[in-house]
């Protein structure tokens, strides 16, 4: 598993590489991480529209800046989650407005039609809960729980994009799931009263 991760990254080094010549190799990242891009400003910004522009964006600003993007161990998703984080705030700061979508919106269908009724209802109010602890907590530990769970991000990769350590991050992260443990406790104890 390690050794194919290292080909991997090997692999896309040198595509990195190449595209700094070669527009094709350059389709091949976009193609490889467009549909993440597009998912994490969605959910910063709300809008399809507003989404779809500042994906365009993202990819036209890494396109123009390849020739002075240096690997260092990470993945080139952490540089282009970096550029869209900025063009977000870009974004935010210039309509003088924050429009985050919802943490509801992001959660899918349930997918077993199958289940017991009873089954679904129980699931349902549970995600419904955990849901409503989730956009409880400040933007920014929100947009921890989406990099690190939804878009399955390493520590050090959502370090570069909310421009700290990875120390910082592992800091952060603990605190907000002790903190959401908390939170379910205290409703826990108060239900079973």
């Amino acid at each position: 598993m390690a050794e194919q991760k290292i080909n991997d990254l090997s692999e896309e080094v040198a595509l990195i590489n190449d595209a700094r010549t070669n527009p094709e190799s350059f389709g091949l990242l976009y193609e490889k991480y467009v549909g993440k891009i597009y998912n994490y400003i969605y959910f910063k910004v709300g809008n399809n529209d507003d989404a779809e522009d500042l994906t365009a964006k993202v990819f036209f600003k890494a396109l123009k800046n390849i020739g002075s993007y240096r690997h260092m161990g990470l993945p080139f998703s952490a540089w282009l989650y970096r550029i869209a984080h900025n063009l977000v705030a870009n974004h935010h700061r210039d309509r003088s407005r924050v429009a985050m979508v919802s943490i509801d919106d992001l959660v899918l269908a349930d997918q077993s039609r199958s289940a017991a009724p009873e089954a679904l209802m129980v699931k349902k109010q549970d995600n419904a809960y955990l849901l409503e602890l989730i956009n409880n907590l400040t933007p920014q530990k929100q947009e921890l729980i989406v990099l690190k769970f939804v878009q399955k991000l390493s520590n050090e990769e959502i370090g570069v994009i909310f421009g700290k350590t990875e120390g910082a991050i592992k800091s952060l992260y603990h605190r907000t799931l002790t903190e959401l443990k908390e939170k379910a406790k205290e409703y826990i104890d108060t239900r079973i009263l």
